[in-house]
């Protein structure tokens, strides 16, 4: 089994894959993740060598960071800085249904086109991220701007917990409060705009109007960083959302649903 990007998969069902000693193989895709930017796919060959993998969590900002990839096509190029930052909320993608939500290490390592899907390690080699996306200089992520020294990697935590869903069922599961958020709120927060009658948030007594400030003792600000934050935990977690409700600050948990990719 190997992990890559979603994005670098796109559509397909079958890819090639180059080894480090020039040979190939077949891959069949044996499922995608398109809200986390992650795929699995598996080829028929044995005695491959695995890489060892890190834990996330366990990674500080400062940390000796490692990117391995591909960049413009440049095959086996290794570039090397420092984790810049941790749960940085980060959407890729062209928006709409296909878009991923990231709670992202940022690292300041050379990330290029062509990185995508390659492995970000720490000083010892071990896996602690899967590259995704780039800022460029108009603002935007995952585009084909060169490196500036911004760049995101899925943390290896939560890709282990994606893939073991592709690789055990051939599909994955997103976590949801069961509530729509109301994209024309423009204040602090995350509005909600409707709340799924017998779902998460109707069970935990979420209703329309309140104002999401916080998951977990994590601050939201926005949309994003509330995605982010409920993607960042499992389905069938319980997390405490800080609400505003006319001015009267509660707290609320919900038990995460599930919405199937």
């Amino acid at each position: 089994y190997i992990v890559t990007n979603n994005h670098v998969v796109g559509n397909a069902d079958t890819v090639k894959v180059t080894f480090e000693d020039g040979s190939t193989e077949t891959a069949d895709v044996v499922g995608t993740s398109p809200g986390y930017d992650l795929a699995v796919i598996k080829v028929d060959a044995s005695g491959l060598p695995a890489s060892t993998l890190g834990v996330s969590d366990q990674v500080n900002v400062g940390d000796t960071a490692i990117a391995i990839g591909s960049p413009l096509g440049l095959q086996g190029t290794v570039t090397t800085g420092i984790i810049s930052s941790l749960d940085r909320p980060v959407t890729a993608g062209d928006g709409g249904a296909d878009a991923s939500y990231i709670n992202a290490l940022q690292t300041d390592a050379a990330i290029n086109p062509g990185n995508s899907g390659g492995p970000l390690v720490d000083g010892e080699g071990r896996v602690i991220g899967v590259n995704s996306a780039i800022a460029n200089l108009g603002s935007s992520l995952g585009g084909q701007a060169g490196s500036i020294g911004l760049g995101f990697a899925i943390p290896i935590d939560t890709v282990k917990r994606i893939s073991t869903e592709i690789i055990d069922t051939g599909d994955s599961q997103t976590p949801i409060i069961g509530a729509n958020i109301d994209n024309r709120y423009d204040g602090e927060g995350a509005q909600v705009g409707e709340v799924t009658a017998g779902g998460p948030a109707d069970k935990a007594g979420l209703e329309n109007g309140d104002i999401i400030t916080a998951v977990d003792g994590r601050t939201v600000a926005d949309f994003t960083e509330l995605v982010v934050a409920i993607r960042d935990k499992g389905v069938g977690d319980d997390v405490t959302l800080t609400v505003d409700r006319g001015g009267d600050e509660s707290e609320i948990t919900v038990t995460l649903g599930a919405s199937s990719e």
